[in-house]
């Protein structure tokens, strides 16, 4: 790690340092990198992980000269960072606060931006035992936050270097739907039947899809995409359907148009597909929480998913907009699908409203970087 980090940078290299704590935290931070390179081309870019789940899947990500793992949160791992990389700026993404980082950092006045920041009342920085958590807040010179409730928590603690931008994941969203791949197979696949997708489905999930897909008529077709996709976990999920299913690696492609069910069983093709879809199912809400339902309401879906939905924000706001539908079992789920499905006009105003929503909150990104190359240039 220190090796690669030495190597890809010279002593007079001008670098701007991003962490990410995994994949998630990375889809919000990507748009911020890629405007900051079109905006001062002439600095480079270190991007570091915490999680094996992020590094491994973007280790090879082109938008950054340096790609690692960020050294463990000691006070010497600190002072030795800052002293190779010497970064200009530093933007740490969403839930990342790393003291000795952080106070080295700030120590040697170095701009920190937290970005797409979301905070909470049951968080250890607002109890009454949280006051060195606290402290790592005052090592930021701004903080960008996702709603009002966000700013006002800080407000309690006397922050107040703090804007609401909202959440940078809109950005990136609908950038991917404007270059979305083409899937001619897909498109082979639907026909003219209506789909839902079910996108990162867990065991929960997949019990009361698999029951509404046996039960479903001819004109109505699916694509799941597991969150597992082990060959042990698809063989489980597709002895379980009782209609004809086809796998997207299927090589013949034969079985597409006579097939019920099209099985995702690759990485990174989930967030084009759902551009296929009517309705989209989203999984995780049977568990710790649900996936990303923003890939799927940027093309107009309305949106489906779990009980355990209530910390994430966009959820609620779909919810109101009457764009998206929790649901606790099988018969909620069936009564929200039949619903949607019996009426165009239904369907159709959901999908307005899903897609205006996403529109409403672009913008993220190009706030967040011309308030950091603002202060950059004037310093």
């Amino acid at each position: 790690m220190w090796k690669k980090m030495k190597n890809s940078f010279g002593t007079d290299d001008n670098i701007i340092w991003f962490h990410c704590a995994s994949l998630g935290e990375f889809e919000q931070g990507r748009p911020l990198i890629e405007e900051t390179r079109k905006r001062m081309p002439d600095h480079k870019i270190l991007l570091t992980f915490f999680s094996p789940s992020g590094y491994e899947l973007r280790k090879y990500y082109e938008g950054a000269d340096c790609i690692t793992y960020m050294p463990l949160d000691t006070r010497f791992n600190a002072w030795r960072f800052m002293r190779m990389i010497k970064p200009k700026i530093i933007f740490f993404i969403k839930y990342e606060y790393w003291y000795y980082f952080l106070r080295t950092a700030f120590k040697k006045s170095i701009p920190i931006y937290l970005v797409s920041a979301k905070f909470r009342s049951d968080q250890v920085f607002f109890k009454w035992y949280g006051t060195w958590y606290r402290n790592v807040l005052y090592f930021f010179n701004h903080i960008f936050v996702q709603d009002e409730g966000s700013r006002k928590l800080l407000k309690l603690l006397g922050i107040e270097n703090v804007t609401i931008t909202g959440d940078t994941r809109f950005d990136r969203v609908y950038q991917l739907s404007l270059r979305a791949v083409d899937y001619p197979y897909i498109k082979y696949f639907k026909g003219d039947a209506k789909i839902i997708v079910a996108g990162s489905t867990w065991e929960k999930d997949e019990q009361i899809l698999i029951r509404y897909i046996n039960e479903s008529g001819p004109e109505l077709k699916f694509i799941l995409a597991p969150h597992e996709i082990t060959e042990k976990k698809l063989i489980q999920i597709i002895e379980k359907i009782d209609q004809p299913v086809v796998r997207f690696t299927d090589s013949e492609k034969t079985g597409y148009p006579s097939a019920k069910v099209l099985i995702i069983d690759t990485i990174g093709h989930l967030s084009a597909i759902y551009r296929y879809g009517e309705i989209a199912y989203i999984g995780g809400g049977f568990g710790r929480g649900i996936h990303n339902i923003l890939e799927a309401a940027t093309y107009g879906l309305p949106v489906v998913f779990g009980p355990n939905h209530h910390k994430f924000l966009e959820a609620q706001n779909l919810i109101d907009k009457k764009a998206a539908f929790p649901v606790s079992g099988y018969v909620e789920l069936k009564t929200v699908f039949d619903r949607l499905l019996s009426s165009e006009e239904l369907l159709s105003r959901c999908s307005a409203f899903a897609k205006s929503y996403i529109e409403s909150k672009l913008g993220a990104t190009e706030k967040i970087v011309d308030h950091a190359v603002r202060e950059y240039t004037a310093s």
